[in-house]
Order: structure tokens, then sequence, then C-alpha cells
């Protein structure tokens, strides 16, 4: 027995239909980087108008696409109790994967919603608003955009000494356009949640991708590894990881705080010759 599709296509065409150019928009957010907030929803999508009306715009957008079930609210709130529903956390819905025409995680099976335990949930809205972060940069005229790819988009893979696949998976591919330059990075979003042998283990990965060619025959350079961390202590440590890697390895990395984020990435080198 065939099983009815749970959400059958004239139901997605239907909402394909009534979804305005400012909900699409959402839609793509949310695919693009699978957990934002309110907040983050109102400054990459609401951006015209007062605060407080622009807070009231994006609260009643994402109230209305959460009813119209291609968006999921999830339960926890960030920011405490006194965040209200600005604190809110929002993801695409399995119908409203449906909508946008996209599989899940690597094309696959598309999931009920995106979820994940807080801690990956801190990580990914950490990332996001490294892009929103980037956005607004690029609103304000201090680099182009140029190409932004979060999980998984951002993976790489490469056939390693012994003929395995082996794969790197940076939290996203950045690349920016400034003075006629383009600056572009792997960047790893660290919340100290890794031990440092796992931040070497990561890192050595990385120097194996760069001495494969891959990335360089295909985008002519090899990216920046950028480690964007939250505190001094946390960047000294990784910093000190950094020079126990192999001499010729360790220009591939910058270590920065997070809150440097995109003024680092647009003024990162273009990235590592071949």
């Amino acid at each position: 027995m065939v099983r009815p599709s749970r959400n059958p296509p004239a139901r997605v065409a239907r909402l394909q239909q009534q979804l305005s150019p400012r909900d699409r928009a959402v839609l793509g957010v949310l695919q693009r980087v699978r957990l934002a907030s309110l907040r983050h929803v109102q400054r990459l999508v609401v951006v015209d108008g007062s605060p407080h009306a622009r807070t009231r715009r994006a609260q009643l957008m994402m109230t209305r696409l959460t009813t119209l079930g291609v968006v999921t609210r999830f339960s926890r709130i960030i920011g405490g109790v006194r965040a209200g529903s600005s604190g809110y956390i929002y993801g695409l819905s399995g119908l409203g994967q449906a909508v946008v025409e996209t599989g899940g995680p690597l094309g696959g099976k598309r999931r009920r919603v995106w979820e994940a335990k807080p801690y990956f949930q801190d990580h990914m809205l950490a990332v996001t608003e490294l892009y929103v972060q980037l956005v607004e940069q690029h609103r304000l005229g201090r680099g182009d955009l140029l190409a932004y790819d979060a999980e998984p988009a951002s993976w790489r893979h490469f056939t390693g000494s012994g003929g395995e696949l082996v794969q790197v998976k940076p939290d996203a591919f950045v690349a920016i356009g400034r003075a006629a330059i383009e600056h572009s990075a792997f960047v790893e979003v660290d919340l100290s949640t890794e031990t440092l042998p796992t931040i070497q283990k990561k890192s050595q990965r990385y120097i194996d991708y760069w001495r494969s060619g891959t990335e360089q025959q295909w985008r002519g350079v090899f990216p920046k590894v950028v480690w964007l961390v939250e505190t001094e202590h946390r960047r000294e440590r990784i910093t000190g990881v950094i020079g126990k890697l192999a001499l010729d390895g360790q220009a591939l990395f910058d270590v920065g705080l997070l809150d440097d984020g995109p003024q680092l990435l647009s003024g990162s080198d273009q990235g590592v010759a071949a």
C-alpha cells in the first residue's frame, strides 16, 4: 500500500501562490542557515521603518508562516523569559522545505524540522549571526558578499593518502570582494565546546586538503581557514595548537574573535596559492 504524501503537491503549490516575496525571502534565509532568531529575520528581511515597527512586522510575519505550517517555532527562547517573542528560534518545517523545493541536508530525505540539541542550536545561531553581520556589512558598502555557503553546502571532500574519501566540514565558506580583490575563507565558529586535540585534528585535515590540491584545481586558490572564538583566552589556546602544526601549513590559518569576524573575513589574504 502506498502511503499518501505528508505534503500533497496541490497543498505545496497553493502555498507557493500564497507567499509574498518577503515570505519567500524568510524561507530562503532559513534554507540557507537552518536556524534563525526573530531578531535575525528582522535584520535580514524587515529593514524599513522604525525599530519598533520592524519588530512588530517581523513578529506578525513569523506568526503567519508558523500558522501556515512552513516554519517551525522552537519551544526554546534565547535571551531569557524577558525576551518574549523576540527570543523565538525558527527553522523550516518539512512542508517549508517542500515549498522552497529543497531536500534535507546534502539533498537527503526531508525532515519534519531541522532540529538540534541546545548546544548545537547555540552554535548554528552563532554562525547565523555571522551571516547577518556579513549581509549588514555588505549593505553598508564595506565589502561585497560574493558567496556564503553554510553547512552542508560548505563541506568539501578529497581522496586521502590511502585512497579513502575524506571530508572537511567548515561551518561556512565565505567570499568577499573588496578593492577588486576576492577574499575567501573557510570559517570555523568555536564556542569552546571542542577539545584542543579535536581542534588539532580538524586543522590537520585542512592541511591535508590543501596538500591534495583539490580546491586549488577548482578555484585557483586555497581559502584561509579562519577560526572565530569568543574570548582572548580561547584565541591563545587555538593559536598555540596551530603553532604545533607543520610550518608550511601554519600560514593557512587565522584565529580571531567572533566580534571581529566580518572585518577579519573581508581583510584577510585572498587565499593561499597552490
